[in-house]
């Protein structure tokens, strides 16, 4: 992975959340990082393992508070912007909320950014912002209409960093995420991801359950990918590709019917009762995209990415994360 980011004093917000902390830990042994989080979502079980090493600190606020936002932006080099409430279905039921924390927060921090001087903002941009629109693969300059709170949220951060750059001249990148998992992904809650709720109900021998009919497809996108096109952002010098957004992710597509028949052959390589397990299907979700494959040319053609990790190889490798942590034999 990209080594060039070192000697840099950087802000990673969210940074105890699952992307957050990854970053902080890839981050930490070249470069000054200082985690910010309100803990209402991140946990310091991800950054325990950071707490005592020289080069990082950890401060808890919210980036609802302004004055917080300008403290922890002093002499910051790089922003990595990971705070946000996730969840387009918690955003429909706490659609004020999620905007107190999505538009009013983002605006907090590239506002305390801009008045701190920072030189570059990274910011999680996602992949809910293409909507209603049904062309595959999802192009960046082509986005329908917002289907949740969320989504207008997270179009609204695009909007803000566009116009902060044209005016103000602090350079921006969004990263439109799709479906990321990995290491650290929380598989509890009402609002956990599939990968590790799925795999976490198949070790404790619970039949998952998929909303519609499973074969609404995704581009699932491993964290390894997430954090180097993260560092390939806060380091190209290509001046064409700051100032814009792009999609994260491996350029093809599974159905969430087909990703349950993978984990299950994973995990039944470890427990033969797990290949006998179904999947019950429930109600479809509102403001889900039925639909999600992204095109990965301009990530390619302007920040020189390339996945690292596909999907199968992303999935053995979260297999045997969760397997760890519930201490599976």
């Amino acid at each position: 992975m990209d080594k060039r980011l070192k000697n840099k004093n950087i802000l990673v917000t969210g940074g105890a959340g699952f992307i957050g902390s990854n970053l902080c830990e890839y981050l930490v042994d070249d470069n000054k990082v200082v985690c910010l989080d309100n803990l209402s979502t991140g946990h310091m079980r991800n950054i325990d393992s950071l707490l005592d090493h020289s080069n990082f600190s950890f401060v808890e606020a919210d980036i609802t508070n302004f004055e917080a936002c300008l403290e922890v932006t002093k002499d910051v080099d790089v922003v990595f912007h990971q705070a946000a409430l996730g969840s387009v279905p918690r955003s429909i039921k706490e659609p004020r909320n999620t905007n107190a924390a999505n538009i009013t927060g983002f605006l907090n921090m590239i506002e305390a950014s801009r008045q701190n001087g920072v030189k570059r903002f990274v910011y999680a941009a996602s992949s809910s912002t293409y909507g209603d629109s049904v062309s595959l693969p999802k192009i960046e300059e082509e986005i329908g209409s917002p289907l949740s709170p969320y989504a207008v949220t997270k179009y609204v951060n695009e909007l803000y960093a566009e116009v902060y750059s044209k005016l103000y001249g602090i350079e921006t990148i969004g990263l439109r995420y799709f479906n990321v998992f990995g290491r650290r992904q929380d598989p509890e809650g009402a609002y956990a991801a599939v990968i590790p709720k799925f795999i976490d109900l198949l070790l404790r021998g619970i039949p998952p359950t998929i909303n519609g009919d499973g074969e609404q497809t995704r581009d699932f996108t491993h964290i390894d990918n997430v954090i180097l096109a993260n560092v390939l952002s806060a380091t190209t010098t290509n001046p064409e590709a700051l100032n814009t957004v792009y999609n994260v992710a491996c350029g093809s597509y599974v159905s969430l019917n087909t990703l349950f028949e993978e984990i299950r052959a994973i995990l039944s390589e470890h427990d033969a009762k797990v290949a006998h397990m179904e999947v019950n299907y429930g109600p479809e979700r509102v403001g889900d995209i039925k639909s999600s494959l992204a095109s990965i040319d301009k990530a390619k053609h302007k920040l020189n990415y390339q996945p690292l990790v596909q999907l199968k190889e992303g999935l053995n490798r979260s297999v045997e994360y969760y397997m760890d942590l519930l201490k599976v034999e």
